[in-house]
């Protein structure tokens, strides 16, 4: 039931509410890249995207896959109103598949639970809409340890994580898109991302990627 209440809240959310958590456009570092994307040609039909904060960015995706046609549009620090502001860039490309992934640093800054369904909300929609051929693909937020204490912001949000799952998974379903739960196959037996797969309790290290890769091959989505 109280699932439910956050997202029917969610969904009625005014746009004024959810603008004061668009703190991701303040950075250098996000205008940089999304000024990068904006340049680059869209051309090459098929295209398979990436999209997230700095848990896609760091990835070397084309080459974990060995596939040329997978593009990487993670920014480091990004939040869901980041991506619904540079979404265009994605959408125009009509690709045939996205990997979506966000939500961490939502929970870091403070942003409400029904700001952040709100905004995945959205972004499903949007991208509905405007690449009605591709294939999304709704991945969880995916576990932080800490054990670690580089990201301290970003821990003991256990709660917010799995309701949020929860959430992102009843409404890819409602849409047709297809939701990947990471977040059971990365953590540990007390629900913490597993130090095989992190050195710094947030981000992954190569043994995570694989993992994550794996995962996406048995379920032949990749």
């Amino acid at each position: 039931m109280i699932t439910r209440m956050i997202l029917a809240a969610a969904l009625l959310l005014p746009l004024s509410a959810a603008a004061q958590y668009d703190s991701t456009y303040g950075s250098t570092y996000y205008r940089q890249k999304v000024t990068q994307f904006n340049e680059i040609p869209d051309t090459e039909s098929g295209e398979i995207i990436f999209l997230g904060d700095s848990i896609t960015d760091i990835a070397e995706w084309a080459d974990l896959f060995k596939n040329c046609k997978i593009k990487n549009r993670g920014i480091s620090g990004d939040m869901t109103a980041g991506i619904l502001n540079r979404l265009s860039e994605v959408t125009r490309r009509k690709p045939s598949s996205i990997f979506l992934m966000v939500g961490i640093n939502d929970l870091a800054n403070g942003v409400p639970d029904s700001v952040i369904i709100s905004n995945y909300a959205k972004i499903m929609d949007r991208i509905r809409l405007e690449s009605p051929g591709a294939k999304l693909y709704v991945q969880s937020i995916l576990p932080t340890n800490d054990q670690f204490t580089e990201f301290a912001r970003h821990q003991h949000k256990e709660a917010q994580i799995a309701a949020i799952n929860l959430q992102l998974e009843r409404m890819a379903v409602q849409r047709g898109c297809i939701y990947v739960n990471l977040h059971d196959a990365l953590c540990d037996s007390e629900g913490k991302l597993s130090t095989d797969y992190t050195n710094d309790g947030l981000h992954l290290k190569g043994a995570g990627y694989l993992a994550w890769k794996n995962i996406l091959q048995r379920k032949k989505y990749l």
